[in-house]
């Protein structure tokens, strides 16, 4: 399907140059989401029925491929949602940052499709219903567009897009994960930053991506929990290294004992600058 492009278009295109296993293709106004054929839709996981059966027996099969064994059932929905929200938060954070533009995506805006072969994230099919925008944008004569005051109130657009699709999203996985409340929105804080941070490295934008998520979730920012949580370390040759303290734990641990996350809680300091110092050595 060929679709002009969008306000939102030139950020995607980006977004899917950094991370060749992910596609982003936008739908025209009106357009129905696409569902069946391997694509499933993020209303369908809010709701009754076999969705939410059908998604995570992708994640049990990856899990037992990848590691050899089979992982608890509140692991492997924890696993499942996170490789739901890391993208979908990206659809958000990424236009943000590179354009200064917000899109609202509510669940009924967005479809994944996880079995393409070649593209090992998979790809998202999205209708934003609308965006925000600063004054003395171009894009604010375009309709749907709607100009907010200044840079924190675009903050706060960020803050409310990516609520507003995570809060039903997370209702849903909650029990099956075990979580509620406070977990699952320290969940949804760390695929925020983690997930912005990660592809600005690859954009080149890390340093300007890390400020600008502190001013984004500095603490206190309900419904999300804890801050962006950046912090620095120094290696035994004085070189300083970017961190994070994650404000939830990913589960990872439980396959793998003794290979945590570098940002995991459990994860002391002098164990991340081993890590962190392997990784910027690979």
């Amino acid at each position: 399907m060929s679709v002009s492009p969008s306000a939102l278009t030139a950020a995607y295109d980006r977004l899917t140059s950094a991370l060749p296993g992910l596609r982003v293709q936008e739908l025209p106004p009106g357009a129905a989401q696409p569902d069946g054929g391997g694509w499933i839709t993020a209303a369908s996981l809010t709701g009754p029925g076999e969705a939410m059966d059908a998604f995570l027996a992708w994640d049990d099969a990856q899990i037992r491929r990848d590691h050899g064994t089979r992982a608890r059932p509140d692991v492997t929905a924890s696993f499942g949602l996170h490789r739901y929200a890391w993208p979908v938060c990206l659809l958000i954070t990424v236009p943000w940052l590179l354009l200064r533009r917000v899109p609202r995506l509510p669940v009924t805006h967005v479809s994944y499709d996880r079995t393409v072969p070649d593209l090992a994230m998979g790809r998202l099919a999205v209708r934003a219903a609308g965006f925000a925008c600063l004054p003395g944008d171009p894009a604010a004569a375009l309709p749907g567009a709607r100009v907010v005051a200044d840079e924190e109130a675009l903050r706060a657009e960020v803050r409310a897009a990516v609520a507003g699709h995570l809060e039903p999203v997370l209702a849903a996985f909650g029990p099956r994960m075990r979580r509620r409340g406070r977990a699952l929105w320290g969940m949804a804080t760390d695929e925020v930053v983690e997930g912005l941070w990660y592809v600005a490295g690859l954009l080149g934008e890390e340093e300007r991506a890390t400020a600008e998520l502190k001013r984004l979730l500095p603490g206190a920012t309900l419904p999300f929990v804890g801050s962006a949580g950046f912090r620095e370390l120094s290696t035994p040759s004085g070189a300083r290294l970017a961190t994070r303290d994650r404000a939830s734990c990913c589960m990872f641990y439980t396959l793998r004992p003794e290979d945590t996350c570098a940002t995991c809680p459990r994860t002391c300091d002098a164990d991340r600058i081993v890590k962190l110092t392997a990784r910027t050595a690979a």
